[in-house]
């Protein structure tokens, strides 16, 4: 439990205990919300509990007292210095004024002397569940009287019903952002398994069940697609005389110039080892080829890495056709590309099925 403090180092505001209740208050993110049904019909349950004008959910910040919810006020804060509520927190329980004008502490508060002419006040602690002082569920009325020891043990309940309110709060709000971490989590998790590691292209996994995806759209759509199955003429050679770190940058290199110089709509792929699959999607075989010609053409010009190897590729280049099962398209693709490789490389095998 939180040691009471005296009223001065409160009121001053520069006592270590007031900093820490700050903290409490702040973890909850109440302060500046929105009205909420939840707690306006707290608020209106104590006004009649208590058959009081005026009932009011707050909170005390570090120069202002604040409401939550507030039934026959018409306002939302007010300044410390003129706070009942903010001696409220100096002790447990449930803090009682019969008449303020009785009272020298609030004898000559403005909301007594003038508008609206409160006399009574009784609030009810609102203490986070370790012990901090947040606010006040109080009620006021304009005339001097007394609650009865059931309106007393109500007020007490409905305090901490708003504690309870504030606690879900915090805990739905905590189990959001879990939700959300697991979800990015799981997002990466996504990608990291349908991202070939060293191209950071789609990997076989991913690019099968791109092509299976645009065999359906086929079907539902009616739009025509091709693919390319590219496989990287000698680039064991490239290992043999540069060593695998440069064969690997090459392949880096080659990736990043595929996303440059394929269509955005294009869908890239590492096959295996230097073999590439390229899903051409709303392309039939005579635009495809277009495409591919010009890839050919603009690699016959790129140097990669700084040992400036030039690469060449052979290749089998099919319409896709729903007729054909994924497998079976994949079987058409590799004889495709091995007939380019028997045939002497460097060239693309056409097939519209």
């Amino acid at each position: 439990m939180v040691p009471l403090r005296d009223e001065t180092s409160f009121v001053n505001n520069c006592d270590t205990d007031d900093e820490q209740r700050l903290e409490a208050l702040y973890r909850y993110s109440i302060l500046d919300t929105d009205f909420d049904p939840r707690f306006d019909e707290l608020a209106e349950l104590g006004a009649y509990i208590c058959d009081m004008p005026i009932a009011v959910i707050n909170f005390v910040d570090k120069d202002r007292q604040w409401f939550k919810s507030e039934i026959g006020l018409g306002f939302r804060e007010t300044p410390l210095d003129v706070s009942v509520c903010k001696h409220a927190l100096l002790q447990p329980g449930l803090f009682i004024i019969p008449d303020m004008t009785k009272d020298e502490r609030f004898s000559q508060y403005a909301p007594v002397i003038g508008e609206p002419h409160l006399r009574f006040y009784a609030g009810a602690l609102l203490e986070s569940p370790d012990g901090y002082p947040l606010g006040t569920f109080c009620v006021l009325d304009y005339k001097p009287r007394e609650l009865t020891e059931q309106q007393q043990k109500a007020l007490k309940t409905l305090a901490r019903q708003v504690i309870n309110q504030l606690e879900l709060m915090k805990i739905n709000e905590e189990q959001r952002e879990t939700l959300k971490d697991l979800e990015r989590s799981h997002k990466l998790l996504e990608i990291e398994a349908s991202t070939d590691e060293l191209t950071q292209l789609a990997n076989r996994r991913a690019i099968t069940h791109a092509l299976q995806h645009e065999l359906s759209l086929m079907h539902s759509m009616r739009r025509p697609t091709s693919a390319l199955l590219l496989d990287l003429d000698f680039f064991k050679s490239v290992n043999d005389k540069h060593g695998h770190l440069v064969g690997d940058e090459v392949l880096k290199e080659f990736a990043a110039f595929c996303n440059h110089e394929f269509r955005s709509s294009d869908l890239i792929g590492r096959w295996g080892g230097e073999e590439f699959l390229i899903i051409l999607p709303g392309s039939n075989l005579a635009v495809s080829r277009k495409v591919v010609t010009r890839f050919r053409e603009k690699l016959k010009t790129k140097p990669f890495t700084k040992a400036r190897i030039q690469l060449s590729f052979s290749a089998g280049l099919v319409e896709l056709s729903t007729s054909m099962s994924p497998k079976a398209t994949f079987k058409r693709l590799d004889d495709l590309l091995y007939q380019a490789k028997s045939e002497g490389r460097d060239q693309v095998i056409y097939a519209t099925n």
